[in-house]
């Protein structure tokens, strides 16, 4: 009889420890109860200890970057950024260039993950198509950072932050000036559309937001739009079958600088003066760009701040001690007019 009284005590005691220690488990979630009473497996175990250990002391923290290519003067200027500030924090950069392809960036990825790199950070070619592999860099026990751009997945467990700018206010933005300057307009408006990379965030959201605000208005048109990459080359490409195609365009819009200047290198092939035959609006604000706001080629500019490295690197160290951050963080932009980008041009960084 002794002997079962002193199992059963053994028991009660063995599953008071048990209880312990799962109440124990959910101080990460502010001593909230967890929302199963399964206990996590090895593996997830390995992951969570992992994702939530900082490096020891005195090694180098290491932070592998995708970048989405070299397509503009933005892309280098983002990428000079992130380089100058990984090395300012004392980082080991691990850096690869996607060339604008998305297997390219999952393979760079995949490989971070077999590195065991500290944080994987990247800018993606386009929205969707990642769940898989974040999930992988997830049950590893690397925490994900996105910049500059983001992605469409209903799991946001997968990444720990986005910091980059907002697309479909810089459309917005764009939108509301053309609003503006034609708000009296008695005849139609036709505006062409020089879109970035077919579906990338940018591409997709400026143009909702500019077409958001621009419907507020019956005469403004768009007659065109298609995509120029991003690119100098495609962006001339683009506006010359623009041209071609239609006689009587008053207005481009261009999802960034490099198409801009590219469209305004076919605009001048055509007899036509840019920023006066043709109104001419675009988003980033680089330096070539603003070279052609203050010279009246380019009549509006929206900024998209580049210069993300000191941001992620902060991130990157938020992260890792375990420190709570945003989920989006937004960059802090502004707009150009001709006037005002000649009056900014000489502090310009980017």
């Amino acid at each position: 009889m002794i002997g079962k009284k002193k199992r059963g005590a053994s028991l009660v005691l063995a599953s008071l420890m048990l209880f312990a220690a799962a109440c124990g488990s959910n101080k990460d979630n502010g001593g909230s109860p967890s929302p199963s009473a399964v206990p996590s497996s090895p593996a997830a175990q390995a992951s969570e200890s992992a994702a939530a250990s900082p490096p020891a002391a005195g090694k180098k923290i290491v932070l592998g970057f995708s970048q989405v290519g070299a397509e503009s003067g933005w892309r280098t200027a983002n990428t000079n950024s992130i380089k100058e500030s990984a090395a300012e924090a004392g980082f080991e950069l691990k850096f690869s260039d996607a060339q604008q392809k998305q297997e390219n960036q999952i393979k760079a990825i995949r490989t971070f993950i077999q590195q065991k790199v500290d944080v994987i950070a990247f800018s993606p070619v386009v929205e969707s198509g990642w769940d898989t592999v974040l999930k992988e860099a997830q049950d590893a026990g690397i925490p994900v950072i996105l910049t500059d751009r983001a992605v469409d997945s209903k799991d946001t467990t997968l990444y720990k932050t986005f910091i980059g700018s907002d697309f479909v206010e810089e459309g917005r933005k764009a939108g509301q000036w053309l609003v503006d300057q034609y708000k009296d307009a008695q005849e139609d408006v036709n505006i062409v559309e020089l879109q970035g990379t077919t579906g990338s965030a940018p591409a997709n959201d400026r143009k909702a937001g500019f077409e958001e605000v621009i419907k507020s208005n019956g005469k403004l048109k768009v007659i065109a739009s298609q995509t120029g990459d991003f690119t100098r080359a495609k962006g001339k490409e683009v506006m010359q079958a623009f041209l071609k195609a239609h006689k009587d365009i008053d207005v481009l819009y261009a999802h960034n600088d490099d198409m801009a200047l590219g469209a305004i290198q076919a605009i001048e092939a055509a007899g036509l003066v840019p920023g006066k035959d043709i109104v001419i609006i675009s988003v980033d604000a680089v330096k070539d760009g603003m070279i052609a706001a203050s010279e009246g080629k380019i009549n509006f500019i929206v900024e998209c701040n580049p210069l993300l490295g000191p941001q992620l690197m902060q991130a990157v160290r938020d992260v890792l001690a375990g420190t709570e951050i945003p989920q989006r963080v937004v960059t802090e932009e502004t707009t150009f007019t001709s006037e005002q980008a000649k009056a900014a041009l000489p502090d310009r960084k980017y």
